[in-house]
């Protein structure tokens, strides 16, 4: 059976050590992860660098659509000149048209323009074809597709997973993400076939009360936050190596 590797997506750097410290095999590196992860700032990508597994820079400007100005597309580029200084290991981006279809014109010229491999994020799973959207994919040079099946959930679209990880035929990695947890692990890769997993493992932690500065003055969510959790790590991880061993 063929290894199934984790990433897991962070928003801080001591989450990131937490990932690296109890399974993950790469981290996705993003700020505001409850905005879907944006472009993170260039002292945490440069933090990051120091981490002992490959980390890869969310490149996205802000949050909503991905059919970006051509003032954030020329962000997007410094962001990923950013990544390379800062020694990273890799990209995760994503551009779409009003077609739903990828932006072949600006993807081409940001993978061109770096050595960096990249991901495309799920800006993939807003496309109206996704199979033609395996074969640009491909052909704009991608490592792997992160999807989860165009559901909200990646448990939800596994007939899409599974004909998306078909369509790509070993040619390119088809990630599986979006409320992958220890608990569907197994169903998702058995039913899907996917080789990669990615997930955030993180848990919600009490909030402050909601008397302190922080929450009056909106800094910090009144419900409390969600951070890296090191026993989802470790629990996620455990799932994937009891599903091997079963599939062997």
């Amino acid at each position: 059976m063929t290894a199934v590797r984790l990433e897991v997506c962070v928003d801080t750097i001591e989450g990131a050590w937490i990932a690296a410290e109890n399974g993950a095999n790469r981290i996705e590196l993003c700020a505001a992860l409850s905005e879907g992860g944006l472009t993170p700032s260039a002292g945490f990508m440069t933090a990051a660098s120091r981490l002992p597994i490959p980390v890869f820079a969310m490149i996205r400007p802000r949050s909503g659509d991905f059919q970006y100005s051509d003032a954030e597309k020329a962000l997007m580029l410094r962001d990923i000149q950013t990544a390379e200084q800062a020694g990273l290991a890799g990209l995760v981006i994503g551009a779409t048209t009003e077609q739903r279809k990828l932006d072949g014109n600006f993807l081409s010229t940001a993978l061109e323009g770096t050595n960096l491999p990249a991901t495309l994020h799920r800006a993939f799973d807003t496309l109206q074809d996704p199979s033609e959207g395996v074969e640009e994919a491909i052909s704009l040079g991608f490592e792997r597709i992160l999807t989860s099946g165009q559901a909200q959930r990646a448990e939800q679209g596994l007939d899409v997973l599974e004909a998306v990880v078909s369509r790509a035929a070993g040619r390119i990695s088809i990630m599986a993400g979006s409320g992958v947890t220890e608990t569907n692990a197994a169903r998702i890769l058995r039913f899907s076939a996917v080789n990669e997993l990615h997930a955030s493992c993180s848990s919600s932690y009490e909030p402050l009360p909601a008397t302190t500065p922080e929450v009056q003055l909106g800094f910090t969510p009144s419900q409390g936050a969600r951070l890296t959790d090191a026993s989802r790590v470790q629990a996620l991880k455990m799932a994937i190596d009891q599903y091997l061993e079963t599939a062997e």
